[in-house]
Parts: C-alpha cells; structure tokens; sequence
C-alpha cells in the first residue's frame, strides 16, 4: 500500500497534472494525425482523396468538440512557493539538507518519485509535516452524494460532445465528397447513441448510483467505493448498454428515416476496451486528479467510430471508404 501511495502522490502533483493537461490538445491531434495517414493509406487508390477529406472532417470536429470542456487544473507557482517557503521556515532546520533540496526543487518542477517517497518518509511521521504534505499535492476527496449528480452530469456532456462532434465532421465529410449523406447519417446517429449510451452515459449513471448507494451507507473506503463502481458499470453499461442501445436504434431512430438503416450493433472487443474510460471515470470520481486531463482522448474514440457510422461492417473502419 506505501508503493500505492507514493504512487498516487506522485501523479496527483499539480504542476505535473497542468503539464499534462496542457500536452493533451496536441497529444490527440498527433494520435488522430497518425491514424488518419494510416487510414488514406490503407484505401483503395482511386479513393485516397475521398478518405482523406472525410477523415480529416470526423477528426477535427471530433477532437474539437472534446477540447470544448476540458477542465485546466488549478496550478499556481506562487503560492507554492509561498507555502514551500512558509513550512521551511517554520520548520527551521530541522528537516534535513536532503528534503530541504527536494522542496526547493518543487517549486518550479516535477518530482520524481524518489522524491515523493524521500518526502512521504520524513514529513508523514509528524502531524505538521503530514498536513504540510497534503497541501503541496491534496490527497484524492470522497465526494459527497450532493455532488455526485453535478458531476455525472459534466462527465456525460464531456462524452456527449465528442460524439456529437463525430456525427458532424461526418454529415459535413460526405457532404464536401458528394456521398449520399442521407443514406449513411442513420447510421452515424446509430453509432453514435449506441457509443454514449453503451460506452458513455450508462456507465456513468451506474457508477453515480453505486457511489450514491455507498455515499448514504457512509462507505469511505477508496478500494470499496472503487469496486462498487465497477460492478455497477459492469452491470449497467457493459451488460446492458449493448441490448439499450439497440433497442432504442431499432424502436425509436429507425422511424424517423424513411431511408432507415436495417444494421444492428454487435459488441465487440474494443467496445468492450473502450470502457477504460469508465475507470478513468471512477478515478474522477474517486478525487484522483492525473486522470482526468486524459479523459477527451479516450472519449473521442466513440466519437470517431460516431463519425464513420461504425456498425460492424468487415469488421473494419471500411464505411469511410
């Protein structure tokens, strides 16, 4: 468990959390750079120009889209230098010219974590040192039940909006290549219910009304709490997101189209995969900060697959050919 909390402390470092955060726009345009080359290479010859510019629609209103909400974790050097300073001070010498080198490095850099535990192992025998500690990198909060629903809220619409930016880029993508947009938007919007409500909401819902359970049990165990998430997601999203979802493509999208999509929906491994995002959401929800930043890169994953109206077709991302 020390390995876990040094761990923790250790990627929870504010100044490591907004360097990260402020990587994420160019990390998931460079991702989504290379896998869009990939795919123009991979199609047919005289369907290169086609691709490339349905592509480049999907992924820039789907990256776009999921950079709209993303939250910029509070890091202010100032005041933590000042905090830094303050505890040196008060301290006066008495803890040692190796941790005093360690919190000089803190305040203009990121820690190692050798750092973390040289620090962890010298400030947390004391009850100044300890409270000193978890103001320089906060401990990871129980949130309350007030707070849940606020929360699953903003952590959906974060989900929400990449997909409708997939469903977008590709209305917009078949529209500049003269595709027949209305025959494939059923399809796109198929996807898209089945990727928010199978990969996204569900999931979100069953972790809410898992932690709300465990909130009124006055269950403040992280590991348990935790459990109870993931069990709850298991059920609500990977179980029953896929039977939801398609029920409602069939009953209640198929009527709107006069020219509607017969195609149903099987899961598969990655969708299955793509639910790491709903651990992402149970760190978010369990106070862990590090994880959250990366929250519009796994999401824009639904949203893409939204975009290309990915309904099981060769087993492959063929329909954007």
């Amino acid at each position: 468990m020390k390995i876990l909390h040094i761990a923790g402390k250790y990627l929870d470092q504010p100044k490591l959390v907004s360097d990260f955060a402020d990587k994420v726009p160019l990390l998931l345009t460079t991702g989504m750079g290379l896998y869009g080359a990939k795919q123009v290479c991979e199609a047919p010859s005289g369907e290169k120009t086609n691709t490339s510019i349905r592509l480049m629609s999907v992924l820039f209103f789907t990256g776009a889209f999921a950079l709209l909400l993303r939250r910029k974790p509070d890091f202010d050097a100032v005041k933590q230098t000042a905090l830094i300073n303050n505890f040196i001070q008060a301290a006066d010498k008495t803890i040692g010219l190796k941790v005093l080198n360690i919190l000089e490095k803190a305040k203009n850099k990121i820690l190692s974590p050798q750092d973390i535990k040289v620090l962890c192992e010298n400030l947390e025998q004391t009850k100044k040192g300890k409270n000193f500690l978890n103001k320089l990198i906060p401990e990871p909060e129980n949130i309350t039940a007030r707070e849940i629903f606020n929360e699953i809220k903003r952590l959906s619409l974060m989900g929400f909006l990449p997909v409708a930016g997939g469903v977008t880029g590709g209305v917009i993508g078949d529209m500049l290549t003269g595709r027949h947009w209305k025959r494939t938007f059923p399809d796109k919007i198929k996807e898209g219910a089945y990727q928010f409500l199978a990969n996204i909401f569900l999931c979100n819902v069953g972790a809410g009304a898992a932690l709300g359970v465990m909130e009124k049990c006055n269950i403040k165990s992280k590991s348990a709490r935790a459990a109870g998430m993931i069990t709850a997601i298991a059920a609500t999203g990977i179980v029953g997101g896929n039977f939801i979802a398609n029920y409602i493509g069939k009953k209640c999208i198929d009527p709107l189209f006069k020219n509607k999509s017969t195609s149903g929906r099987k899961p598969e491994a990655i969708d299955v995969g793509l639910h790491v995002d709903d651990i992402a959401t149970v760190a978010v929800l369990s106070g862990l900060k590090w994880i959250e930043p990366a929250l519009p890169v796994l999401y824009s994953v639904s949203g893409y697959r939204a975009g290309i109206g990915y309904r099981n077709i060769g087993g492959k991302d063929s329909d954007i050919n």
